[in-house]
């Protein structure tokens, strides 16, 4: 019966995958859990144009409003972050400073509800941000997340006409996971240790579906060689358990970057007849541990980082920071750079 409901959802996933006619964001997240507490978290960014991003710092108590109408929530931040902004109206990415790292990757089947009268509101530009600002681990997210104290409210993409639709990835120092989407109108919320992999459609379930698939072939037999979604979530779940689980903090991270290259689409690539897919833009890589957020361009010959333990957080001495990576993400920096941020006006997020 497995193998039966296996083979069903494989052909209704790859239909649907070919019926795909807009273009999305084909972007790849996965977590390494080493040993000795070693947990590093690696996305890429895969986008048609340029994502205009930008790296900020945000101090903790940061007044803010969910920009999305009357019934917006509003809070204060609790903790201080570090972000890689989407077109400079939202946080695509990012930790804080307790270590727990936040992902938006592309899911075209995403349905968030309408909400009711009087349901308080938040906008799809600030989902990420308000799970930074508010929580320490994914479990303490997930518990806050399961009351749905807000309904999420997309916008269209910028410079586009049609509606941003995206699920949510957490993991934090512990090796914990959560992955949330909206399904049918509904937030369906997966949580837990091995959730570790998460790229864009299908929906997270058929993900593992399709997964468990490849995992009966064995990754050292054959793996799928696409860059279909699909395809780098069954490669980008074999290589990040079978690279090292015991190794120098250098080489496990070493291997993390080589599992998050290896399911990057090489720049410039197009699939005909499958728009959905895109080039690598730019990658991000998060350990936990020891605080570093790596940053690699598709299009700069350099990895630099940021140390977040050197990171003035606080409310009282904290400044807004910037660091600009110009266009494309083309401007070149080298090995630690917090030195190289400067003071700016934060941008404002995407809403009404």
């Amino acid at each position: 019966m497995l193998q039966q409901r296996i083979r069903r959802t494989l052909l209704a996933c790859t239909l649907g995958l070919s019926m795909l006619s807009l273009a999305a964001q084909a972007c790849t997240r996965a977590v390494y859990l080493g040993d000795d507490g070693q947990i590093i978290t690696t996305r890429s960014m895969d986008w048609k144009t340029d994502v205009m991003t930008n790296l900020w710092i945000f101090p903790r108590g940061a007044q803010r409003s969910g920009q999305a109408g009357p019934d917006s929530i509003e809070w204060t931040s609790r903790y201080g972050s570090l972000i890689a902004s989407g077109y400079d109206i939202s946080t695509t990415d990012g930790v804080n400073e307790k270590g727990l790292n936040a992902n938006l990757l592309w899911l075209v089947e995403s349905d968030y509800p309408t909400p009711a009268k009087g349901e308080r509101t938040l906008s799809l530009s600030l989902w990420a941000q308000y799970v930074l600002d508010n929580f320490a681990t994914v479990a303490e997210a997930v518990a806050a997340l399961e009351k749905e104290p807000f309904v999420v409210v997309t916008d269209q993409v910028p410079g586009e006409s049609r509606l941003a639709t995206l699920h949510l990835s957490m993991s934090d120092s512990s090796g914990d996971s959560a992955i949330v989407e909206y399904i049918d109108g509904k937030q369906v919320i997966h949580h837990g240790r091995q959730y570790q992999v998460m790229t864009n459609s299908p929906t997270f379930d058929q993900q593992l579906a399709l997964n468990a698939y490849w995992q009966q072939i064995g990754g050292t037999v054959m793996l799928p060689g696409t860059n279909r979604a699909s395809d780098r979530f069954a490669r980008a779940s074999f290589y990040i358990n079978a690279v090292p689980q015991k190794a120098p903090a250098n080489e496990a991270l070493a291997s993390a970057f080589g599992v998050i290259r290896n399911v990057s689409v090489p720049f410039g690539i197009t699939t005909e007849g499958q728009p959905n897919i895109s080039s690598t833009r730019w990658r991000t890589v998060f350990d936990h541990k020891r605080g570093l957020y790596f940053f690699e361009s598709a299009l700069t010959p350099n990895t630099f980082w940021v140390d977040t333990r050197r990171i003035d957080f606080s409310a009282e001495t904290g400044k807004v920071l910037k660091l600009d990576l110009g266009p494309n993400q083309t401007r070149v920096f080298s090995g630690e750079t917090l030195d190289q941020f400067t003071p700016a006006k934060p941008f404002t997020f995407l809403g009404t």
